[in-house]
């Protein structure tokens, strides 16, 4: 005897209730058809809309229930499911991939390599990652560990204006680390800019004189204003 098929569950039926309405599911009288390729048939029976379905060998398939009639479209829906899933792995894939980047110091790293390492982790963070700073202790080297605490918050605040401490200083073995995330945004801009200088405000120059205007009609000469011969 076969045992029974059990109920699917909630998630299963939540599932299948977003998902439209395809062929046979479709219960109304009519519908308003789109073809294969986008262009408007009108509002035809239900019966014809299957019926040109059939004759495409293509699924009618409900794209806005809430419309009146509801608007349905021919289609290929294996295939459209299919595509719909991938992109949608795909936009998964790019939105959640972050690596994280360990960046390894010691007690005894000398200055140079100090800032070599705090570089190194800000190119990390540039690029998006996250980033496990690390000091690796060995022998008594843990006597120091509040000193290195204090020195991997020292990175944090160099760091912090692309990065934020995710996790805190903690001891992992015989290992100290510290993660940090790359802030949203990019890189943030100093909260303060510097004053601009303020321009010289050079005086207006003086308007010039207005000249009266000419006369405009015929000139007239006086005897006495005529030219004599030298």
């Amino acid at each position: 005897m076969a045992a029974p098929t059990p109920p699917p569950s909630a998630q299963d039926q939540n599932a299948r209730n977003r998902e439209p309405r395809v062929n046979h599911r479709i219960r109304v009288p009519e519908v308003r058809l789109v073809g294969v390729e986008g262009e408007q048939l009108g509002i035809v029976s239900i019966d014809d809309a299957m019926r040109m379905a059939q004759d495409l060998a293509v699924d009618l398939v409900e794209v806005a229930a809430t419309a009146r009639p509801p608007v349905c479209k021919l289609m290929d829906y294996g295939k459209f499911k299919y595509t719909q899933k991938k992109k949608t792995a795909e936009q998964k894939r790019s939105s959640t991939h972050v690596e994280v980047k360990e960046v390894k110091l010691r007690p005894k790293t000398d200055e140079h390599d100090f800032q070599t390492k705090i570089n190194q982790a800000r190119r990390f963070l540039t690029d998006g990652d996250r980033v496990k700073m690390t000091i690796m202790f060995r022998g008594r080297e843990m006597a120091y560990a509040k000193t290195q605490q204090e020195r991997l918050m020292e990175i944090a605040t160099i760091l912090a204006d692309i990065a934020a401490v995710d996790v805190l200083p903690k001891v992992e073995g015989r290992n100290m680390s510290m993660m940090l995330n790359p802030k949203r945004g990019g890189i943030a801009q100093p909260a303060h800019k510097p004053a601009e200088a303020t321009p010289t405000t050079t005086p207006a120059a003086a308007p010039a004189p207005v000249q009266p205007p000419a006369p405009t009609g015929p000139s007239v000469q006086t005897r006495g204003s005529s030219s004599r011969p030298s």
